[in-house]
């Protein structure tokens, strides 16, 4: 019988030098602010990857690490066990994390003048890093009907038509509106993009973060025209809440991709890897699966109770149906406040730490961004807390 985890354990991370927690006050501005934002979640990772990196540590040794074949073994066997996708070993490449490989990319794969199409309300570092690199950005903005988002296809159409549109960043679970996207949505991205002659970037970090009733498909797994003109970046760090370990999988099944990924990876001398990530994803992978079933039906009951917690006691706000990721997206339109002043009433008056929708994009103001992937009894005081600021907004 596999082990059952404890989700409900409170952890003390003040005075760990977590970002979450030790830095909240700072970056918020705030005082015992009840850090609900950046995407860790606080839970204990599986037995196994502790026992792994005890293993290694009492071996006492850390020098340069290089990926074994037993590492590429058990991400491939992973992606074929949970998002049935048979890749080759070969296909997989390195890099400290995706936000990295996202940087690599748009430097390596597009020129000064080149526009990056992207879908906000969208993960803050595909503006930046279009910004840093010196690109354009082009927007095709999600539509919301009754809370949940799809793409306008007719926009896509209109945008990847753009000759100066050279690469698209998908997110894919969508990062933060919680959406999976369906296989009809991501062969009509796939089409359009191949008429059109756009590489698509996948960023699948949360493709592991799947509730039941919905299916993760990796975008290069749509077809052999949609593999050999796509990058899937995928990683651990979501997953198995191994994000400061450094250590991410740049799927590239085309040769010609990669070849060029890897020139940019040996140009920044990135070739290797953290030890402590290596030791740690390889046991996750392997032995994880059932932590990780245990875990999304937990975030999936936080993310139930937030949405009953809304409809019966703040009816003022929403949160869109959460389909993947961790990540609850809040409207908060009916509170009537500016962007500003809504990112000051959660933090001065609710206690709260969370992400200010405006972050993701224009298209994000009026909403905020909720981390589930904690313990439920945060969840409960995060509501009590909101619930108490909101009633004061009324008198």
């Amino acid at each position: 019988m596999a082990k059952r985890y404890d989700f409900d354990e409170q952890i003390n991370r003040r005075g760990s030098a977590s970002i979450k927690w030790d830095g909240a006050d700072r970056i918020f501005g705030g005082k015992d602010l009840l850090p609900m934002w950046v995407a860790d979640m606080d839970f204990r990772v599986p037995d196994e990857v502790t026992s792994a990196l005890k293993s290694r540590v009492e071996h006492g040794l850390y020098g340069y690490m290089e990926r074994t074949d037993s590492y590429l073994e058990s991400v491939r066997e992973w992606m074929k066990r949970r998002h049935e996708w048979q890749i080759e070993k070969r296909w997989i490449c390195h890099s400290p994390g995706v936000v990295t490989a996202l940087n690599l990319i748009l430097d390596g794969f597009t020129k000064p003048g080149d526009k990056i199409l992207i879908q906000p309300p969208v993960y803050p570092p595909f503006i930046k890093a279009a910004i840093n690199q010196g690109r354009g950005l082009i927007e095709n903005p999600l539509v919301c009907e009754r809370g949940r988002y799809h793409m306008n296809f007719t926009d896509l159409e209109r945008k990847m038509a753009d000759p100066s549109v050279r690469l698209m960043l998908l997110c894919s679970p969508h990062n933060p509106v919680g959406r999976v996207w369906s296989r009809d949505e991501l062969l009509r991205v796939a089409e359009l993009a191949a008429a059109s002659h756009v590489l698509v970037v996948s960023d699948e970090i949360h493709s592991d973060l799947i509730f039941k009733g919905f299916h993760h498909i990796p975008f290069a797994s749509l077809s052999e025209e949609a593999q050999q003109h796509a990058i899937i970046c995928t990683a651990p760090s979501k997953t198995f809440n191994l994000a400061g370990l450094q250590v991410s999988n740049i799927i590239i099944p085309n040769d010609q991709l990669r070849k060029k990924y890897m020139n940019q990876i040996r140009r920044f001398n990135l070739s290797e890897p953290n030890t402590a990530g290596m030791i740690a994803a390889e046991a996750a992978y392997r032995s994880g699966s059932s932590w990780l079933d245990q875990c999304l039906d937990y975030i999936k009951r936080n993310a139930d109770y937030v949405s009953t917690f809304f409809r019966e006691h703040l009816p003022m706000l929403s949160m869109s149906p959460l389909e993947g990721t961790y990540l609850g997206w809040i409207d908060c339109h009916r509170l009537r406040l500016g962007k500003r002043e809504l990112q000051n009433f959660m933090v001065q008056k609710a206690g709260l730490a969370l992400n200010p929708g405006y972050t993701f994009g224009e298209e994000g103001a009026g909403f905020v961004r909720i981390n589930l992937a904690c313990p439920h009894a945060y969840v409960e005081k995060a509501m009590k807390q909101l619930k108490r600021a909101v009633d004061t907004l009324k008198r």
